[in-house]
Protein backbone atom coordinates (compact mmCIF):
# COMPACT_ATOMS: atom_id res chain seq x y z
CA UNK A 1 0.00 0.00 0.00
CA UNK A 2 1.57 3.37 -1.00
CA UNK A 3 2.51 5.83 1.72
CA UNK A 4 0.14 8.80 2.11
CA UNK A 5 1.26 12.13 0.67
CA UNK A 6 2.16 14.26 3.66
CA UNK A 7 4.02 17.55 4.08
CA UNK A 8 7.33 17.64 5.98
CA UNK A 9 6.67 17.09 9.67
CA UNK A 10 8.44 20.27 10.82
CA UNK A 11 5.97 22.36 8.79
CA UNK A 12 3.05 20.70 10.55
CA UNK A 13 4.82 21.23 13.89
CA UNK A 14 4.92 24.96 13.17
CA UNK A 15 1.17 25.10 12.56
CA UNK A 16 0.51 22.95 15.62
CA UNK A 17 2.60 25.27 17.83
CA UNK A 18 0.81 28.37 16.52
CA UNK A 19 -2.59 26.77 17.02
CA UNK A 20 -1.58 25.59 20.49
CA UNK A 21 -0.25 28.96 21.70
CA UNK A 22 -2.46 31.32 19.72
CA UNK A 23 0.32 33.32 18.07
CA UNK A 24 3.32 32.95 15.76
CA UNK A 25 5.69 34.51 18.27
CA UNK A 26 4.60 32.28 21.16
CA UNK A 27 4.64 29.26 18.87
CA UNK A 28 8.21 30.09 17.85
CA UNK A 29 9.23 30.37 21.52
CA UNK A 30 7.65 26.99 22.25
CA UNK A 31 9.61 25.39 19.42
CA UNK A 32 12.84 27.19 20.30
CA UNK A 33 13.20 28.87 16.90
CA UNK A 34 12.73 32.41 15.62
CA UNK A 35 9.51 34.10 14.58
CA UNK A 36 10.90 34.27 11.04
CA UNK A 37 11.51 30.51 10.86
CA UNK A 38 7.93 29.71 11.94
CA UNK A 39 6.50 32.22 9.45
CA UNK A 40 8.56 30.61 6.69
CA UNK A 41 7.38 27.12 7.69
CA UNK A 42 3.75 28.26 7.67
CA UNK A 43 4.05 29.77 4.20
CA UNK A 44 5.68 26.56 2.95
CA UNK A 45 2.86 24.49 4.47
CA UNK A 46 0.23 26.69 2.81
CA UNK A 47 2.03 26.31 -0.51
CA UNK A 48 2.12 22.53 -0.08
CA UNK A 49 -1.57 22.37 0.85
CA UNK A 50 -2.68 24.89 -1.74
CA UNK A 51 -4.88 26.51 0.90
CA UNK A 52 -4.75 29.47 3.27
CA UNK A 53 -4.27 28.12 6.77
CA UNK A 54 -3.61 31.34 8.67
CA UNK A 55 -5.19 34.80 8.60
CA UNK A 56 -2.56 37.45 9.27
CA UNK A 57 -3.50 40.94 10.41
CA UNK A 58 -2.42 43.90 12.57
CA UNK A 59 -3.77 42.17 15.69
CA UNK A 60 -1.83 39.00 15.04
CA UNK A 61 -2.67 35.73 13.30
CA UNK A 62 -5.46 33.17 13.64
CA UNK A 63 -6.17 29.84 12.01
CA UNK A 64 -8.61 29.70 9.12
CA UNK A 65 -11.28 27.01 8.95
CA UNK A 66 -8.85 24.89 6.92
CA UNK A 67 -6.08 25.66 9.39
CA UNK A 68 -8.26 24.57 12.30
CA UNK A 69 -8.94 21.28 10.53
CA UNK A 70 -5.21 20.63 10.08
CA UNK A 71 -4.52 21.69 13.68
CA UNK A 72 -7.17 19.31 15.07
CA UNK A 73 -5.71 16.45 13.05
CA UNK A 74 -2.19 17.32 14.18
CA UNK A 75 -3.28 17.28 17.84
CA UNK A 76 -4.49 13.70 17.43
CA UNK A 77 -1.47 12.63 15.41
CA UNK A 78 1.14 14.12 17.74
CA UNK A 79 -0.60 12.67 20.79
CA UNK A 80 -0.50 9.23 19.15
CA UNK A 81 3.19 9.63 18.29
CA UNK A 82 4.00 10.75 21.84
CA UNK A 83 2.27 7.66 23.22
CA UNK A 84 4.16 5.40 20.82
CA UNK A 85 7.53 6.89 21.68
CA UNK A 86 6.80 6.74 25.41
CA UNK A 87 6.49 2.97 24.91
CA UNK A 88 9.57 2.61 22.71
CA UNK A 89 11.85 5.00 24.63
CA UNK A 90 10.44 6.32 27.92
CA UNK A 91 10.76 10.10 28.03
CA UNK A 92 12.01 9.89 31.60
CA UNK A 93 15.13 8.05 30.49
CA UNK A 94 16.98 9.94 27.70
CA UNK A 95 19.79 7.96 26.13
CA UNK A 96 21.73 10.78 24.46
CA UNK A 97 22.70 14.43 24.73
CA UNK A 98 23.34 16.37 21.52
CA UNK A 99 25.17 19.65 21.92
CA UNK A 100 25.82 22.13 19.13
CA UNK A 101 28.32 24.88 19.94
CA UNK A 102 30.42 27.62 18.37
CA UNK A 103 33.49 26.02 16.71
CA UNK A 104 36.03 27.68 18.99
CA UNK A 105 34.22 26.69 22.17
CA UNK A 106 33.44 23.20 20.87
CA UNK A 107 37.03 22.40 19.89
CA UNK A 108 39.05 24.35 22.41
CA UNK A 109 36.87 24.22 25.52
CA UNK A 110 34.32 21.39 25.32
CA UNK A 111 36.57 18.90 23.51
CA UNK A 112 39.21 18.76 26.27
CA UNK A 113 36.42 18.21 28.83
CA UNK A 114 34.78 15.18 27.19
CA UNK A 115 35.90 12.82 29.96
CA UNK A 116 34.47 15.17 32.57
CA UNK A 117 31.17 15.39 30.67
CA UNK A 118 30.99 11.61 30.39
CA UNK A 119 31.54 11.29 34.15
CA UNK A 120 28.77 13.85 34.66
CA UNK A 121 26.39 11.89 32.40
CA UNK A 122 27.34 8.20 32.77
CA UNK A 123 25.76 5.86 30.27
CA UNK A 124 24.62 8.59 27.88
CA UNK A 125 25.75 8.96 24.29
CA UNK A 126 27.15 12.52 24.20
CA UNK A 127 27.75 14.17 20.83
CA UNK A 128 29.17 17.63 20.18
CA UNK A 129 28.92 19.42 16.86
CA UNK A 130 30.98 22.52 16.02
CA UNK A 131 28.77 25.02 14.19
CA UNK A 132 27.80 28.67 14.20
CA UNK A 133 24.23 27.86 13.13
CA UNK A 134 21.55 27.16 15.73
CA UNK A 135 19.76 23.82 15.31
CA UNK A 136 16.13 23.41 14.32
CA UNK A 137 14.79 22.23 17.66
CA UNK A 138 11.41 21.49 16.06
CA UNK A 139 13.14 18.95 13.83
CA UNK A 140 14.99 17.49 16.88
CA UNK A 141 18.43 18.28 15.44
CA UNK A 142 19.94 18.91 18.88
CA UNK A 143 19.12 19.33 22.57
CA UNK A 144 21.27 22.39 23.28
CA UNK A 145 23.03 25.16 21.38
CA UNK A 146 25.84 27.30 22.80
CA UNK A 147 26.07 30.45 20.69
CA UNK A 148 27.98 33.72 20.81
CA UNK A 149 27.02 37.21 19.75
CA UNK A 150 26.77 40.90 20.68
CA UNK A 151 24.60 41.37 23.75
CA UNK A 152 22.04 43.45 21.85
CA UNK A 153 21.61 40.71 19.21
CA UNK A 154 21.06 37.63 21.38
CA UNK A 155 17.90 35.58 20.68
CA UNK A 156 14.95 36.56 22.87
CA UNK A 157 14.76 33.09 24.44
CA UNK A 158 18.52 32.81 25.06
CA UNK A 159 20.03 32.35 28.52
CA UNK A 160 23.19 34.42 28.92
CA UNK A 161 26.06 32.25 30.13
CA UNK A 162 29.17 34.42 30.35
CA UNK A 163 30.51 37.66 28.88
CA UNK A 164 34.20 36.91 28.35
CA UNK A 165 36.96 39.47 28.23
CA UNK A 166 38.51 39.59 24.75
CA UNK A 167 42.13 40.51 24.10
CA UNK A 168 44.82 40.36 21.35
CA UNK A 169 47.32 37.48 21.34
CA UNK A 170 50.41 36.60 19.33
CA UNK A 171 53.16 34.01 19.56
CA UNK A 172 56.54 34.91 21.14
CA UNK A 173 58.26 34.08 17.83
CA UNK A 174 56.00 36.43 15.87
CA UNK A 175 56.70 39.20 18.41
CA UNK A 176 60.46 38.54 18.19
CA UNK A 177 60.30 38.83 14.40
CA UNK A 178 57.95 41.80 14.14
CA UNK A 179 58.20 43.62 17.45
CA UNK A 180 55.47 44.24 20.03
CA UNK A 181 53.04 47.02 19.00
CA UNK A 182 53.75 50.10 21.12
CA UNK A 183 50.10 51.17 21.39
CA UNK A 184 46.57 50.16 20.45
CA UNK A 185 46.73 52.63 17.58
CA UNK A 186 49.88 50.87 16.34
CA UNK A 187 48.11 47.54 16.81
CA UNK A 188 45.38 48.64 14.39
CA UNK A 189 48.04 49.14 11.69
CA UNK A 190 49.26 45.54 11.94
CA UNK A 191 48.20 42.73 9.60
CA UNK A 192 45.57 41.27 11.91
CA UNK A 193 43.99 37.81 11.77
CA UNK A 194 40.24 38.11 11.15
CA UNK A 195 37.29 35.75 11.08
CA UNK A 196 34.95 36.22 8.07
CA UNK A 197 35.50 39.95 7.85
CA UNK A 198 36.81 42.90 9.85
CA UNK A 199 33.69 43.24 12.03
CA UNK A 200 35.06 41.73 15.24
CA UNK A 201 38.30 43.67 15.19
CA UNK A 202 36.45 46.90 14.33
CA UNK A 203 34.06 46.37 17.24
CA UNK A 204 36.93 45.60 19.63
CA UNK A 205 38.93 48.64 18.58
CA UNK A 206 35.86 50.87 18.88
CA UNK A 207 35.27 49.74 22.47
CA UNK A 208 38.98 50.35 23.11
CA UNK A 209 38.49 53.93 21.88
CA UNK A 210 40.56 53.49 18.72
CA UNK A 211 39.54 54.75 15.30
CA UNK A 212 41.92 53.19 12.75
CA UNK A 213 43.60 55.75 10.49
CA UNK A 214 43.74 53.25 7.61
CA UNK A 215 41.64 50.26 6.51
CA UNK A 216 42.26 47.12 8.53
CA UNK A 217 44.27 44.42 6.80
CA UNK A 218 45.14 40.79 7.26
CA UNK A 219 43.88 37.30 6.37
CA UNK A 220 40.32 36.07 6.97
CA UNK A 221 40.12 32.53 8.31
CA UNK A 222 36.33 32.15 8.81
CA UNK A 223 36.31 30.89 12.42
CA UNK A 224 37.95 32.09 15.62
CA UNK A 225 39.50 28.67 16.16
CA UNK A 226 41.31 28.78 12.81
CA UNK A 227 42.53 32.28 13.62
CA UNK A 228 43.95 31.19 16.96
CA UNK A 229 45.66 28.21 15.33
CA UNK A 230 47.26 30.65 12.88
CA UNK A 231 48.38 32.95 15.71
CA UNK A 232 49.97 30.01 17.54
CA UNK A 233 51.73 29.15 14.26
CA UNK A 234 53.39 32.61 14.27
CA UNK A 235 51.15 34.11 11.55
CA UNK A 236 49.97 37.28 13.28
CA UNK A 237 47.75 38.80 15.96
CA UNK A 238 44.29 37.37 16.75
CA UNK A 239 41.54 38.15 19.23
CA UNK A 240 41.01 35.59 21.97
CA UNK A 241 39.29 34.95 25.28
CA UNK A 242 40.53 33.18 28.40
CA UNK A 243 38.17 30.33 27.52
CA UNK A 244 39.78 29.79 24.13
CA UNK A 245 43.50 30.20 24.82
CA UNK A 246 44.10 29.41 28.50
CA UNK A 247 46.17 26.35 27.57
CA UNK A 248 48.26 28.14 24.91
CA UNK A 249 49.00 31.04 27.25
CA UNK A 250 49.83 28.68 30.11
CA UNK A 251 52.25 26.76 27.88
CA UNK A 252 53.82 29.92 26.45
CA UNK A 253 52.59 29.37 22.89
CA UNK A 254 50.67 32.67 22.91
CA UNK A 255 51.16 35.96 24.73
CA UNK A 256 48.46 38.46 25.67
CA UNK A 257 49.13 41.96 24.32
CA UNK A 258 48.27 45.03 26.42
CA UNK A 259 46.24 45.11 29.63
CA UNK A 260 42.64 45.60 28.59
CA UNK A 261 39.17 44.95 30.00
CA UNK A 262 37.11 44.74 26.81
CA UNK A 263 34.09 42.56 26.10
CA UNK A 264 32.18 42.68 22.83
CA UNK A 265 29.73 39.82 23.22
CA UNK A 266 28.46 36.90 25.29
CA UNK A 267 28.04 33.16 25.10
CA UNK A 268 24.42 32.11 25.43
CA UNK A 269 22.43 28.89 25.75
CA UNK A 270 19.38 27.76 23.77
CA UNK A 271 17.58 24.59 24.84
CA UNK A 272 15.12 22.43 22.94
CA UNK A 273 11.71 23.04 24.58
CA UNK A 274 10.89 19.34 24.80
CA UNK A 275 14.17 18.47 26.54
CA UNK A 276 14.77 21.46 28.80
CA UNK A 277 13.41 19.74 31.92
CA UNK A 278 15.16 16.40 31.34
CA UNK A 279 17.80 15.48 33.91
CA UNK A 280 20.78 15.22 31.47
CA UNK A 281 20.00 18.67 30.04
CA UNK A 282 19.58 20.17 33.51
CA UNK A 283 22.80 18.55 34.75
CA UNK A 284 24.83 19.61 31.71
CA UNK A 285 23.43 23.17 31.79
CA UNK A 286 24.28 23.60 35.48
CA UNK A 287 27.80 22.21 34.91
CA UNK A 288 28.24 24.49 31.88
CA UNK A 289 27.21 27.65 33.72
CA UNK A 290 29.48 26.91 36.67
CA UNK A 291 32.50 25.84 34.63
CA UNK A 292 32.33 28.76 32.18
CA UNK A 293 32.02 31.32 34.97
CA UNK A 294 34.91 29.80 36.94
CA UNK A 295 37.17 29.41 33.92
CA UNK A 296 36.57 32.98 32.78
CA UNK A 297 37.41 34.22 36.29
CA UNK A 298 40.43 31.89 36.54
CA UNK A 299 38.93 30.07 39.55
CA UNK A 300 38.62 26.34 40.25
CA UNK A 301 35.15 25.02 39.47
CA UNK A 302 32.80 24.27 42.35
CA UNK A 303 33.31 20.70 43.45
CA UNK A 304 36.71 20.44 41.75
CA UNK A 305 39.50 18.78 43.66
Amino acid sequence: MPLPALPPLHLVRALHAVGHTGSIRKGAAELGVSHTVVSRHLRALEAWAGAKLLERGPRGARLTVEGQQVFAASETAFAALATAFETVAPRGAPTSLRVWAMPGLAGRWLGPRLAEIERLLPGLDVSIRATETAPDFAAHEADLFIGYGPDDELPAEAELLVTPRMFPVASPLWLARNGRPASLQALARQSLIHERDHTQWRRWLKVAGIEPTAPLSGPKLWTASLGLDAAAAHQGIALATQLSVAREIGEGQLVELFDTEISIGSYYLLTGPERKNKSPVLAFSAWLRNQLACDEAGLPAAGAA
